[in-house]
């Protein structure tokens, strides 16, 4: 039974190894098609897709591509028409997804590392951006709903003059991790501990004092392009719609008065002198 398993274990690495070079060589030794070719249309170039969902960071393998025909006028500049662009040559390292690449979309040469280049969160910024990491719990980051490529609104809640209040500090936020996953396309939400966001450097200063000055709060924005506006402070007594107490005056201080004791004829009398 062991030297079987053994063997159905060995059959089936040599079936996908041969799969994967199998769909190599297919990749490479497919001709791009071009205009004026016989046979073909001439409106009509071969370029190379994803054949499946390729995540962020993840290795680019022959399985994953696939050949299909577009129309030239709409090619994209950067569209990748060669698999021979993406395929790493023998003893050379693999090129990486920059970007998440969806099923079916287009590969293009801006969402692809170089070989062997090194894949991390910095790939995924904006130019002139920081990402920074703010403690929140199940509360503070929306039930755990935030998930990588959301954008929020961060709210500061804090203790000022003897009561609470709360200011929204940062608006239009992209949310580029969520503990761990910086992925843009999972659809799985969990409480986390840690959110990462993109900010310009004079926000990360901002955010880094309202940490300690109290407690952040995240609030989803709708996926409109929805502009930032002035959001005024709000204190509780805003929200409770107490008025201010009355003013109260101080009572008049009573005047002092002296008790002497005055005797007559034998009677004794207590008088009081202002």
């Amino acid at each position: 039974m062991a030297m079987r398993s053994v063997l159905v274990a060995m059959l089936g690495v040599a079936i996908a190894g041969g799969s994967a070079i199998g769909a190599r060589h297919y990749l490479v030794a497919t001709p791009a098609m071009s205009a004026g070719e016989p046979g073909t249309s001439l409106d009509m170039v071969q370029v190379i897709v994803a054949n499946r969902d390729i995540p962020f960071g993840m290795e680019i393998q022959p399985s994953m591509l696939k050949v299909i025909a577009w129309p030239k006028e709409a090619l994209p500049p950067a569209a990748v028409t060669d698999a021979k662009m993406l395929l790493p040559a023998e003893g050379q390292q693999p090129r990486r997804a920059l970007k998440s690449i969806s099923q079916g979309e287009i590969v293009l040469t801006s969402k692809v590392s170089g070989y062997g280049q090194k894949v991390t969160l910095v790939q995924n910024l904006a130019p002139n951006t920081r990402a920074m990491a703010i403690k929140v719990d199940a509360v503070t980051a929306v039930g755990g709903l935030v998930t990588p490529g959301d954008r929020v609104d961060i709210v500061l809640t804090q203790s000022q003059s003897g009561g609470l209040s709360a200011t929204t500090i940062l608006q239009n936020i992209r949310i580029v991790g969520v503990d761990q996953q910086t992925d843009e396309r999972t659809e799985q939400s969990a409480v986390a501990r840690t959110v990462t966001v993109e900010v310009t450097p004079e926000q990360g200063q901002a955010l880094a004092l309202a940490q300690k000055a109290g407690t952040l709060s995240l609030t989803l924005r709708t996926l409109d392009a929805e502009p930032n506006r002035q959001l005024d402070s709000v204190a509780l007594e805003d929200i409770l719609n107490a008025p201010p107490p009355p003013a109260v005056d101080a009572p008049a201080p009573e005047p002092v008065r002296t008790r002497i004791k005055v005797r007559r004829a034998g009677e004794v009398e207590t008088v009081e002198v202002n």
